[in-house]
């Protein structure tokens, strides 16, 4: 093997979007603006929840953390990416590669459980009415999310260690917007095949685990609302799961477009493009998707907007 394939990386280059300088500046300032909606929308959405009582329910709850992992989410790669356009291309030490890597795995394993925990919810609401009250209780709601947050930090912790064991020699160059497993997987060398093995099986475990969890309780929910009689109340049933289907559709078709199919074929720049879309485009289109959706939230709005108003 050649001397330069044996030299080991210390740091990582990140190289996204440097073939083409003239679009550098265009994609800065619509990223920056996207990044900007993303924490004005989610934040706003947690204020609201918090300010409308009507909204103390368990799943404003949860889509209060939701909203708040979409902002944490966001942050870990956008400013990075931001940084890359700027700078035409930025240099990370193993380190913060390491800390990025991490952070994204928790936050978006935490997004994966949430939203499993919200198509729990909607089984309760609509399968289960009556018993509702007595299930989704404070008490079981905070138990939820502070499991989510536990199984988000361990998943987290096995997939970086198991990915940073790894040895990577040779060429340090990323072409992409972040620390993500599949190009650092590109700069390995050496054996890697149990170190692979954990990190596919922990991946099953948050991506492909949620999807059953949630495909199931829509299973439950879709032979409820058949068995209501009046169109009327399968529409107005069918609009409660609405929201949360649409932001599952988005996150977990992005999730298994990157992570769950054969990465023989597929080009940097369409990898890249996946990645900004779920990294940068779902956290900024999750607030859209429940307030223009929701009644509810639509109404807290107007509410909270009038006070501002006549304050």
């Amino acid at each position: 093997m050649a001397e330069k394939n044996l030299t080991l990386v210390t740091q990582f280059l990140l190289t996204a979007f440097t073939d083409c300088p003239e679009q550098a500046l265009p994609l800065f300032l619509l990223f920056l603006l996207i990044y900007l909606i993303t924490l004005f929308g989610n934040t706003g959405m947690v204020i609201l929840i918090r300010l409308d009582s009507r909204l103390h329910t368990p799943m404003y709850f949860l889509l209060s953390h939701l909203s708040f992992m979409d902002i944490c989410y966001s942050s870990v790669t956008v400013p990075q990416m931001l940084a890359v356009l700027l700078e035409h291309g930025v240099a990370l030490s193993y380190t913060r590669c390491a800390t990025q890597f991490f952070l994204f795995t928790f936050f978006g394993s935490i997004d994966c459980y949430l939203l499993a925990i919200m198509a729990y919810d909607r089984y309760m609401a609509v399968c289960r009415p009556l018993l509702y009250v007595t299930v989704m209780t404070q008490k079981a709601r905070l138990g939820f999310v502070a499991g989510a947050y536990g199984a988000g930090l361990f998943s987290a912790s096995v997939r970086t260690v198991s990915a940073f064991t790894l040895s990577f020699c040779g060429n340090n160059e990323i072409d992409f917007i972040f620390c993500d497993l599949p190009p650092l997987l590109k700069l390995t060398c050496g054996d890697s095949y149990t170190q692979e093995v954990v990190i596919i099986v922990f991946a099953i475990f948050v991506i492909p685990a949620c999807m059953v969890a949630i495909l199931v309780s829509y299973l439950f929910i879709i032979v409820a609302i058949m068995r209501i009689p009046s169109a009327g109340g399968r529409a107005k049933t069918f609009s409660t799961c609405a929201s949360h289907l649409t932001a599952v559709s988005l996150f977990f078709g992005t999730l298994i477009f990157m992570y769950l199919r054969d990465n023989s074929g597929h080009s940097s720049q369409e990898d890249r493009v996946v990645a900004v879309f779920y990294t940068t485009v779902i956290p900024m289109l999750n607030p859209l998707i429940y307030s223009l959706r929701n009644k509810e939230v639509k109404e807290a709005l107007r509410k909270v907007l009038e006070r501002a108003e006549l304050s």
